[in-house]
């Protein structure tokens, strides 16, 4: 019960982004922990996916696009286990 009410305040964001700006995506992302990080097939890209507070993720999206993330993805959570 309790990791469906701390879901209620959180996403999941998922965008891809090439690897020269995976550092400044990095340094602006709120996430729990860390974000995960996968290479992606095409050489020099990578998928990040992140779980933040849902409050911030209006204004975080457009500072994602601007410092070169593409695809994001956003959505909700059903649970979140610590």
């Amino acid at each position: 019960l309790q990791g469906a009410i701390l879901a209620e305040e959180k996403v999941g964001l998922k965008m891809n982004v090439e690897e020269k700006n995976l550092n400044k995506i990095i340094s602006i992302l709120p996430a729990i922990k860390n974000p995960t990080i996968s290479r992606l097939s095409k050489k020099g890209w990578c998928a990040i996916e992140t779980i933040i507070d849902e409050s911030v993720v209006r204004n975080l999206i457009p500072k994602l696009k601007q410092n070169g993330a593409q695809g994001i993805i956003e959505y909700p959570l059903n649970k979140v286990i610590y």
